[in-house]
């Protein structure tokens, strides 16, 4: 699995026009599932990000996790954050999971942050075309990636 997250003030997801969901402070997760995924993979990521410590405390060190702060959580699957690039201008999409994998991974990586969060999280909707809007607070922008676990 491969995660972008960011800080963000706000962040929300239109599908059709319509707004999807939204949320106030909190982390954007970008999630990307690739085949070789499982269940060690989604409770070490969920794990890592409901404690990652990017906000800041009362001396502007960032020293508190999102739980810490009551944020908010929004997650949105992006499979082309598994694109290989290194021949030729169009990206590949080997690694990405297919829907009949992903979903049911996405679905229970979702759920394992709603648990370790003690709150609902919001979500987009897989497989749609997606309007995210956010605003990146700090900016602050950490990639993780399972199979890297830096």
């Amino acid at each position: 699995m491969r995660a972008v997250i960011q800080r963000v003030k706000s962040a929300s997801v239109t599908i059709e026009g319509k707004v999807r969901s939204s949320i106030g402070q909190g982390l954007m997760v970008l999630l990307g599932i690739e085949e070789a995924d499982n269940m060690e993979d989604i409770k070490w990521l969920a794990g890592k990000i409901s404690r990652l410590r990017i906000f800041e405390d009362e001396n502007m060190v960032m020293n508190r996790s999102v739980m810490d702060v009551d944020g908010q959580v929004m997650v949105v699957s992006q499979f082309t954050l598994h694109a290989a690039t290194k021949k030729g201008n169009r990206p590949s999409y080997i690694k990405a999971a297919r829907p009949e994998t992903a979903i049911p991974l996405y679905n229970d990586f979702v759920k394992e942050l709603e648990q370790l969060l003690q709150k609902p999280v919001s979500t987009g909707e897989f497989g749609a075309m997606m309007d995210v809007a956010l605003i990146n607070s700090g900016p602050v922008t950490i990639i993780i990636d399972t199979k890297n676990k830096e």
